[in-house]
């Protein structure tokens, strides 16, 4: 009887060998795929991506959204000058204004040189601003997650990330509204350079579970993102002490402290070859930071710089109580457990603590070096503390005896499904309910944009004055979001501290505006509107006004 050709192909693969069965099922596979759309293909390569490459992209998502939400305007002083040294980079002189104000701010290489490459390729504009935070705000929220998941798993780490997002440190930045620091939105260095440390003690923690070529590689990007972290926020510096107690704890060879200093010596060799290019001595940056300081204008004694956490943390904003409950909660933790992960992150918290103490006052109460009563100082160990604080939950709950669970009805695994993640969302439902009311108002920069658009359609004015804040941000919104001049008259700034207006801001047009957060008004509470001035223009929501001085008044002396 004649045989088909299926047939036929049957008896063959009926004599195989079973290895060579398998050899012809991968080559049936490989043809398999190779026939395969590009979109089949792209398809089952997403469906091999690791969970914590998506969810490492779901906090950097939503980091971002929530800067847009925020949307900070781009603000004075200190994240002015960066952006200005960022467009001026490699010529910074240390020693003209406004660099000789804030020297160890534009020394910062891993702040400046990014947002000098964000405005060859953005501009200097509004948008590329927006980057270069967004870049920060990643950096920290998703180094957050990532650091605690090394140590407790990706609910703990979505938990401590979320538990940051929406926390009233991290939303209410903006002066123009209700702020009580600057963070989310904001060029400066505490959030990218607290992310980067992060992310550098991912990688050690993971490095403490691989063997091989795969622990080495895991320590050099560790190393190379702590020597980041330096380069954009130097007291830093302080937690590379402890890296050795990191790697003991960790059960990594003590060998391996070389594999992680060898990329953080190189980048410590680039910097100081770029300082001495750059400002002829390798130590700028180093120097800049250890003469910044002084007197504060805060008052300051040894009792409550030795205080300065807990007011960093109480003083500012009740949730910030969600911290020091976290530290509590850790010792506690560990105390119990005895876990080395938890003893891991005492150590973290330990090594940035004492110096930030000391150097806010204790030593000296008169040379302040770290003002750490601020909260922006610790953000560096917020996310050990939520690390601690989550992980010690987790390890305790397990410690509970199996009679507790049996009388509190938990025994039945179908039934703690459900009633832990119940009880968790609960809690976690009613912190993001008071964070969110914490906030009073969100202006945005509505208010900014709105005088954006006036001034665009009114160019017949030539010249506003403003107090130096004020007409910082307003260089962003002469002009457009990617930094083209739509306005090109003169901005007259003076210092806010002046006790009366000067004489040359009655030359034409004012920008005011009411503070209603921790910055003091212009010239001891001076209004226009109380000296003969007539409003001009007032953005919607009342936060900008524009006002004309009194012409009678214009050749007598301030308003």
């Amino acid at each position: 009887m004649a045989h088909t050709q299926a047939d036929q192909q049957a008896d063959r693969q009926a004599g195989e060998q079973p290895g060579e069965r398998a050899a012809r099922a991968t080559r049936d596979a490989g043809r398999d795929r190779r026939r395969r759309s590009p979109a089949a293909r792209v398809a089952a390569r997403l469906r091999r991506t690791r969970r914590v490459v998506w969810l490492s992209l779901l906090v950097s998502v939503s980091a971002i959204a929530a800067q847009w939400v925020l949307l900070t305007p781009p603000l004075y002083f200190d994240p002015y000058y960066v952006w200005l040294a960022a467009g001026s980079w490699p010529d910074i002189p240390l020693t003209r204004w406004p660099f000789n104000e804030v020297p160890h701010q534009v020394t910062r290489l891993g702040l400046v040189l990014p947002a000098r490459l964000v405005q060859e390729v953005l501009g200097p504009g509004q948008a590329g601003y927006f980057v270069v935070a967004a870049l920060g705000g990643c950096a920290f929220f998703t180094g957050t997650y990532l650091v605690v998941r090394s140590l407790f798993g990706d609910v703990a780490g979505i938990a401590s990330a979320a538990v940051l997002l929406v926390h009233p440190f991290f939303t209410m930045t903006n002066p123009f509204g209700h702020e009580i620091t600057w963070s989310t939105g904001v060029v400066l260095p505490d959030m990218p350079g607290a992310g980067l440390f992060a992310l550098g003690m991912a990688g050690l923690v993971v490095a403490g579970r691989r063997t091989g070529r795969a622990q080495t590689r895991l320590l050099l990007a560790a190393g190379v993102c702590l020597g980041a972290s330096f380069l954009v926020r130097e007291f830093l510096a302080f937690l590379f002490l402890a890296i050795p107690v990191y790697l003991a704890l960790l059960r990594i060879p003590w060998r391996r402290n070389f594999t992680v200093g060898a990329p953080m010596l190189a980048i410590l060799a680039a910097n100081l070859i770029h300082n001495q290019i750059v400002w002829g001595t390798p130590l700028a940056g180093l120097v800049s930071a250890a003469t910044h300081g002084g007197e504060s204008r805060d008052h300051v004694t040894r009792e409550l710089a030795l205080r300065s956490f807990p007011r960093a943390m109480h003083d500012w904003h009740a949730l910030g109580a969600v911290f020091t409950v976290a530290l509590v909660l850790t010792i506690v933790g560990w105390a119990v457990t005895r876990d080395r992960r938890l003893a891991l992150v005492l150590v973290w918290f330990c090594t940035l603590a004492v110096p930030l103490t000391l150097f806010s006052g204790v030593l000296d109460p008169t040379d302040i070096k770290l003002r750490a009563w601020l909260q922006r100082y610790w953000f560096a160990v917020l996310p050990a503390l939520l690390a601690g604080g989550f992980g010690s939950l987790i390890l305790m709950s397990r410690m509970l005896p199996s009679g507790l669970l049996s009388r509190l009805r938990l025994r039945s695994r179908a039934v703690r499904r459900v009633v832990v993640p119940v009880v968790a969302v609960a809690l976690g439902g009613a912190y993001a309910v008071a964070a969110v009311s914490a906030v009073p108002d969100l202006p945005r920069d509505k208010a900014w944009h709105e005088l954006r658009g006036y001034l665009t359609e009114h160019r017949e004015i030539t010249l506003i004055c403003a107090d130096r804040r004020l007409a910082q941000t307003l260089t962003f919104y002469t002009r457009d979001t990617w930094g083209e001049p739509v306005w090109r008259g003169e901005i007259r700034d003076f210092p806010h501290y002046l006790p009366k207006v000067p004489a040359n801001a009655r030359e034409g047009p004012m920008l005011y505006t009411r503070w209603r957060g921790m910055e003091s008004q212009i010239a001891s509470g001076w209004r226009p509107a109380d000296h003969g001035w007539t409003l001009r223009w007032r953005s919607s929501d009342g936060t900008l006004e524009i006002w004309n001085p009194p012409p009678a008044t214009r050749l007598r002396g301030p308003g």
